[in-house]
């Protein structure tokens, strides 16, 4: 039995994704507080050149399940593999992502296990006296903070939403053991086969990884209305976001909405154009480095958390902006 903490490293054709080094941050230092090692699961095929930037980030042992069975995220086997890995090391803690695969994964993971699972965290913590992982997720539609212990089954697993955990600098000399495990699929795991990756054709936005974000809530009026939201956003080189009013009211696309309900985001500029400040909204955006807020209400909630505020009318300020910022060039 290791007792360590073990975080899943999410790859999708071939690249790890940015959430595992955020989940490895997180887990770094829950690992020092414990005094344990820190371990990745890493499910693919051909992908053990991918430890190296998994013990970069702060893993100390990479537990490999190599197959061309599990080269595509397929719900069965890619459970069998981290259940085989995890009773195998038996990891006091597990930390999953909260994304469409980590959402998918670890309730069955959890469940085959026989454990709890704290869904969706915005922060993970070891409790001094006790030394049981302490998961905080918000709850009652974000209006309050709920902390939560497994004392009794093992291991401890959550998952964390993408853009909420920090990873650290990545320090390219460190090294690790990768630790290959034995995995080949049954049958009765095989009921889907993957038979092609189709790519969407639409434009799609992924603001977890976007460093500059331009989001419109209630106050930009109406889908045209987004259009002067855009504009600051392809010259700030940035992505568009919007609050669940915006998206509820059909001005923009369900895959931009920023909050509880939508994405958890962390840009290192979030300029919050018409947004009231709602906690909804808030729990999405509040890792961002530097927020602006543009409101004609001076009372408005998103002035509060905000670095910058603007009081007017976003219909004249953003257009304002982003003309100043070609005159700039």
């Amino acid at each position: 039995m290791t007792g360590d903490v073990f975080i899943y490293a999410e790859q999708r054709e071939g690249t790890i994704q940015k959430v595992a080094f955020e989940l490895l941050g997180s887990g770094r230092k829950l690992a020092d507080d414990l005094g344990v090692k820190l371990g990745a699961i890493l499910i693919g095929s051909g992908v053990e050149s991918m430890a190296q930037d998994l013990f970069a980030h702060g893993a100390d042992t990479v537990y490999l399940a190599d197959a061309p069975e599990v080269e595509h995220f397929l719900t069965l086997p890619y459970t069998r593999a981290a259940c085989k890995i995890i009773e195998e090391y038996k990891p006091e803690i597990v930390v999953f992502p909260a994304t469409h695969i980590g959402r998918d994964l670890a309730p069955r993971v959890a469940q085959r296990l026989y454990t709890g699972l704290t869904a969706d965290c915005t922060g993970l913590d070891i409790d001094p006296e006790s030394k049981l992982l302490v998961s905080t997720r918000p709850t009652f539609g974000g209006s309050l903070m709920a902390q939560i212990m497994c004392p009794e089954k093992r291991p401890q697993m959550s998952t964390c939403r993408p853009g909420v955990m920090k990873p650290i600098e990545p320090d390219t000399s460190r090294t690790g053991e990768v630790v290959k495990v034995d995995f080949e699929s049954v049958d009765a795991d095989m009921m889907v086969k993957f038979l092609e990756v189709v790519k969407e054709a639409r434009k799609t936005v992924n603001l977890e990884e976007a460093k500059i974000i331009v989001a419109g809530g209630r106050g930009v009026g109406s889908e045209n209305g987004f259009e002067n939201i855009r504009q600051l956003a392809e010259v700030l080189g940035g992505e568009v976001g919007g609050s669940r009013v915006a998206v509820d009211n059909g001005w923009i696309a369900q895959d931009h909405q920023v909050g509880q309900t939508g994405k958890t985001v962390s840009p290192e500029l979030y300029i919050a154009c018409g947004i009231s400040g709602s906690v909804q909204h808030r729990a999405g955006m509040m890792g961002s480095t530097v927020i602006v807020a543009i409101n004609k209400d001076p009372t408005a909630t998103i002035f509060k958390v905000a670095d910058y505020g603007i009081v007017g009318d976003l219909h004249d300020i953003v257009p304002a902006m982003t003309q100043a910022l070609k005159d700039m060039d």
